[in-house]
């Protein structure tokens, strides 16, 4: 008897809601929850009705723009690349050599093979063996 397997075609695609790709679908809800709390506070507070509901429709509109502009100019994973890309520094700044001196020392010590450990564990072996 022959056995009937379905073919899942997306499995590895990324979650798309109307344009928006992966994360920006959540950033999209956290900005609709916020705005909903911003809403309720302001009636809270006493803010009148239109004025409040008038700040949560310009917020919203602005918040719909720019998530669907990122997620159109960054795709699913950019924003996070263009995010990384900042924090990597223009150059590297030294102002001593003492770590380049250690690595230079560590070097030499690992190519002549005289590491710490191997000669602290040799001279113990020898000891045993003379006692």
């Amino acid at each position: 008897m022959a056995s009937v397997y379905e073919i899942n075609k997306g499995v590895n695609k990324p979650i798309e809601f109307k344009g928006l790709k992966a994360q920006y679908i959540v950033y999209l809800a956290i900005g609709l929850v916020a705005l909903l709390l911003l809403f309720a506070i302001s009636y809270m507070v006493g803010v009148p009705v239109y004025v409040s509901l008038g700040i949560v429709v310009i917020l919203g509109y602005i918040l719909f723009a720019w998530v669907f502009k990122y997620s159109h100019k960054y795709g699913q994973y950019g924003l996070m690349k263009e995010a990384a890309y900042r924090r990597v520094p223009v150059a590297i700044t030294c102002r001593n050599r003492r770590q380049f001196r250690r690595l230079k020392q560590k070097e030499e010590n690992h190519d002549s093979g005289s590491d710490n450990r191997n000669d602290h564990a040799g001279s113990l072996g020898a000891a045993a063996k003379r006692a």
